[in-house]
């Protein structure tokens, strides 16, 4: 893996995304884009998709796999809110303190930052019913909540849940590199926006784990955790992230699609026969990030995925630039995607 500094991620990155306004493209969203088939080897490759990367958000699912084998025991749909980067919708708060609930804890457990809910209506509920920034409301908290109810499975200290060194959290960093493929000794650590450790992935890596997770989620006698995972994502994909998101849209698109965006432009998704894709856009931006998403599915073969919806995959990835008001361009995939990409 290359290193996650700014020249690292920088090296070969190549345009993921154009802004068209009035037929002039206006930018370019440059970045790193892999597709893998069902074996992990790459079919597709836009920049260098060896990077190494932080995969942010993204990486909530393979966590939930971990947590799942210290323990933790979900029903699928508050399963799918562990894995999730939720809106903060009413259905994800009270699905967040139903985990705790469950666990004999209540929201005073959490360690998570707070913040007011990603959903603007319901945002504006929160702080009308008289509430300010909390962490029951935080994008992360149903993955807070599932890490707490796994150490009261597991007998493991709460308090120090997000240290480094806590046994919760070297069951995560062992994890990733089993499902990613990538050198254990080569992962970094640092810290996620909502305290919890985050470990560094290769761009391939993660592809290769979105396609053993949903490879393993059609077969309804598996029971193991990775299928489990990718099971309570495709049937709850309003948990995963909710209204107007593009993973939980992408995963209503596609029967059997594991997907999951992460900050800084990064995203993973894998198609039910264990094709996978992931990318990051370089600058971190996430406008870009459904057109890319859209375009990268289709390349990977979405639509040939049974009863999969090519007007909702295609309403996945239409992002209007506007003037005035009205839509005069578009967001669209690069030339990568072939001629139509962004449509």
């Amino acid at each position: 893996m290359s290193a996650p500094s700014g020249a690292g991620v920088a090296h070969g990155a190549a345009p993921l995304a154009e802004v068209v306004r009035g037929g002039l493209v206006e930018s370019v969203h440059l970045g790193h884009l892999v597709v893998v088939d069902p074996r992990g080897d790459v079919t597709l490759a836009v920049g260098e998709p060896t990077t190494e990367i932080w995969p942010r958000s993204s990486v909530k699912p393979l966590q939930a796999v971990a947590m799942l084998r210290a323990g933790l025991d979900l029903p699928d749909r508050l399963l799918a809110l562990a894995a999730a980067s939720h809106n903060g919708e009413p259905r994800h708060v009270e699905g967040a303190r139903e985990i705790l609930a469950l666990a004999g804890l209540d929201p005073d457990a959490l360690r998570n930052t707070p913040d007011l809910p990603l959903h603007a209506p319901s945002a504006l509920a929160w702080q009308q019913a008289g509430h300010g920034p909390d962490r029951i409301t935080q994008n992360c908290s149903g993955k807070h909540a599932a890490m707490l109810a796994t150490c009261v499975a597991a007998g493991w200290p709460l308090e120090s849940y997000l240290e480094p060194g806590h046994p919760l959290q070297q069951a995560v960093r062992a994890t990733l590199p089993e499902l990613t493929g990538d050198d254990p000794a080569a992962v970094r650590a640092t810290v996620d926006g909502c305290g919890a450790p985050l470990f560094s992935t290769s761009l391939v890596g993660l592809a290769r784990s979105f396609g053993r997770l949903a490879g393993a989620g059609p077969r309804p006698d598996d029971g193991t955790p990775v299928a489990r995972v990718a099971r309570a994502m495709t049937l709850h994909p309003e948990m995963v992230a909710g209204a107007g998101r593009e993973d939980t849209l992408a995963m209503r698109a596609v029967p059997g699609l594991v997907a999951k965006i992460g900050a800084e432009g990064v995203c993973a998704a894998g198609l039910p026969d264990g094709t996978a894709v992931a990318f990051k856009i370089l600058d971190g931006a996430s406008r870009p990030r459904p057109a890319i998403l859209a375009a990268a599915l289709r390349a990977a073969g979405a639509a040939d995925v049974a009863g999969s919806d090519a007007d909702a995959l295609a309403a996945v990835g239409r992002t209007d630039v506007l003037g005035g008001g009205r839509a005069v361009g578009e967001v669209r995939a690069a030339g990568w995607a072939g001629a139509g990409a962004g449509a």
